[in-house]
């Protein structure tokens, strides 16, 4: 971390370095969503969602509060997760479709996701130090790709992070 608290890739990792040898700042990280669906499946895990995410999914989908909690969460680490189903690919989250549009993983409740989804990759966790990043990178292929996110806009997505 940075002397003023700020996460890792503010201070160093990424650019090339200057004539002195030091790291110069890249202002921001690379992502670009690859619709892999790697973020939404693999071990069982938890997707928390708060009472405002689950009256918007109710809404969605059209069912009451208390049906949508007995369908699609599930009681964990002391909140509300939404369910997982086993698939060839792992433990899918409930929303996540695969079949809609072959080869690409699509989330059913795109725009009524929960914030923790809406926050990926730019988890807490996943920027500790650039080792956390390099191991969120190795499963999600749109990390280090695509657009250069500004560092004021990652810092926001991390502080709204669930996770």
């Amino acid at each position: 971390m940075s002397p003023d608290g700020d996460a890792w890739y503010e201070a160093a990792p990424f650019g090339l370095a200057d004539a002195d040898g030091r790291r110069r700042v890249e202002d921001g990280l690379r992502f670009s969503c690859t619709m892999c669906g790697n973020c939404c499946s693999g071990v069982p895990g938890t997707v928390m969602v708060n009472v405002r995410e689950i009256v918007a999914l109710a809404e969605r989908l059209g069912v009451r509060e208390d049906d949508f909690l007995q369908r699609y969460t599930k009681v964990a680490d002391g909140g509300v997760s939404l369910v997982e189903r086993l698939t060839a690919y792992g433990w899918d989250c409930v929303f996540l479709d695969r079949t809609s549009v072959p080869g690409i993983a699509l989330c059913g409740v795109y725009s009524d996701r929960p914030e923790q989804c809406r926050t990926w990759p730019f988890w807490k966790r996943n920027l500790v130090d650039e080792r956390s990043w390099a191991r969120a990178s190795a499963t999600c292929p749109g990390i280090n790709r695509g657009p250069l996110h500004p560092a004021s806009m990652v810092r926001l997505t991390r502080d709204a992070s669930p996770i």
